[in-house]
């Protein structure tokens, strides 16, 4: 763990200065130079700092970029997607949530509580099951189907509440008919009382990326009504 937070460490100091040598590093981070230079060693075979020329002194590298890059597009979902959630908390008045996939779930990036949602549940940063959940099913649906049952073999489906889908067949019959129809929904999976649906959220080359999605009680949120509003749901994930 000590040589962790030291690389941590490392990083931030190059970021804050934009360079700096062994000696500058060892000083800083208060060890001897040459367990400075090993962990320059260390982060430079990976590509997060390089050395600048002949000087002697080490800057952040291009590994950064490449870190970052899995996190920016994340970010930017959340930024770009906004506006858009609370329009669509407004005009369906209910919760609305940006969703992605880590691991095996799915964790929920950004919510806007709609004008009738005043008690809904906080899903910020809440992991959730994939076959329990609308953003969850959706984010199934658009796997490969190979890795779709790997991460299914080796995850499980607990029963969540009665009415949580468990069998593999009647899971993939329910996913196929989401890529059918563009949306997914689920009636008490997650909570009883609790009905959702999710749409595909997709990066410019077409892949699924993330997913929007509505929730509420089922006495507001009925299955009927659901589907009404599916159409705003799909033009606000587009």
């Amino acid at each position: 763990m000590q040589s962790v937070d030291r690389a941590i460490s490392v990083l931030e100091i190059l970021a804050q200065r934009g360079e700096a040598g062994v000696s500058e590093v060892a000083g800083e981070i208060e060890v001897h130079k040459s367990t400075a230079f090993r962990l320059l060693g260390a982060l430079e075979a990976r590509g997060l700092v390089e050395q600048a020329g002949e000087r002697g002194k080490y800057h952040l590298g291009f590994g950064i970029v490449r870190l970052a890059g899995a996190v920016s597009s994340r970010i930017d979902i959340t930024q770009q997607g906004r506006p858009v959630c609370e329009r669509l908390a407004e005009e369906l008045g209910e919760t609305v949530n940006i969703a992605v996939m880590q691991e095996h779930y799915a964790i929920n990036l950004y919510q806007v509580r709609g004008p009738g949602a005043i008690t809904a549940h906080n899903w910020v940063g809440q992991l959730t099951p994939l076959h329990a959940t609308s953003s969850g099913k959706i984010l199934l649906a658009y796997l490969p189907t190979k890795e779709r049952a790997s991460l299914l073999s080796s995850v499980g489906m607990q029963k969540v509440t009665p009415r949580t889908i468990t069998a593999k067949t009647k899971l993939e019959k329910n996913l196929a008919e989401a890529r059918e129809r563009g949306y997914a929904f689920t009636l008490e999976e997650l909570e009883v009382g609790l009905h959702a649906m999710a749409a595909p959220v997709r990066d410019r080359d077409g892949n699924v990326i993330a997913a929007l999605s509505a929730s509420g009680p089922g006495y507001r949120l009925t299955e009927e009504r659901l589907h009404k509003l599916s159409t705003a749901l799909l033009k606000g994930a587009q």
